[in-house]
């Protein structure tokens, strides 16, 4: 009965409605560092871009993106996103259903992926940047290669991000997530900029793939090293 009551449209709506409010009060009581100084600097010249996240440390990166700049947001279709999904219009995000995926491109679009990896481009050409957990669902710290093979079709860059508290409840989940505690010291941290190229074949984007992986912990290890705290421990699956 509880698990049939937490999935009604009005209670999924209240959560993430809250969640929202709460992730807001978290940004302007938290204390940031943000590397490098001026992001919209550094992203500006470069829109629209495909920001990568890890699972379990998405909904915060929201923080980091400028209000001005036009989002959306991947969002898995599963009652557990649903919450995730409010929280993120909440924050003025625009949403694209879909999932990620973990084997190649010809897999993806197999597995029906690839109604997510057309709005994902459109979204791309219409010049709005989009954001996406890199990892595969329920294999955390290990990238799908859905990320790479919409950096090939749209031709735009991957950035790596991680937005992080040093206070933060760590939930012992297959994502390791955490959610961050106001009246706190954090750190945001983007990363340097992936290419794909659009000729590039499976073993080039094997590699690619790769690249990304390393580039999230990189930008997450300096982000926890920035706030304080636990260290960032990569999980690789």
């Amino acid at each position: 009965m509880l698990k049939t009551l937490g999935r009604r449209p009005e209670i999924l709506e209240a959560g993430g409605t809250l969640f929202a409010a709460y992730v807001r009060f978290v940004e302007k009581t938290t204390r940031w560092k943000v590397e490098p100084a001026d992001i919209r600097a550094e992203l500006g010249p470069e829109l629209p871009v495909i920001m990568a996240l890890w699972h379990g440390q998405h909904v915060f990166t929201s923080i980091a993106w400028p209000r001005e700049w036009p989002m959306s947001a991947l969002v898995a279709r599963h009652a557990d996103g649903e919450i995730n999904a409010v929280a993120l219009r909440k924050l003025g995000f625009n949403l694209i259903r879909g999932a990620g995926g973990s084997g190649t491109q010809r897999k993806l679009i197999k597995r029906g992926g690839m109604q997510a990896l057309r709005l994902l481009i459109r979204t791309l050409k219409e010049g709005n940047s989009v954001s996406l957990t890199a990892d595969v669902p329920k294999i955390g710290g290990v990238v799908g290669q859905g990320i790479v093979a919409l950096a090939k079709l749209s031709g735009r860059p991957i950035y790596p991000l991680a937005v992080v508290t040093r206070r933060r409840i760590q939930f012992n989940s297959w994502d390791r997530a955490t959610l961050s505690l106001p009246f706190n010291r954090g750190s945001i941290v983007l990363g340097d900029r992936i290419d794909v190229p659009a000729d590039a074949d499976e073993a080039e984007l094997e590699a690619k793939r790769i690249e990304v992986g390393q580039a999230l912990d990189r930008v997450h290890a300096r982000a926890y090293q920035l706030a304080g705290g636990t260290p960032w421990q990569s999980r690789d699956g």
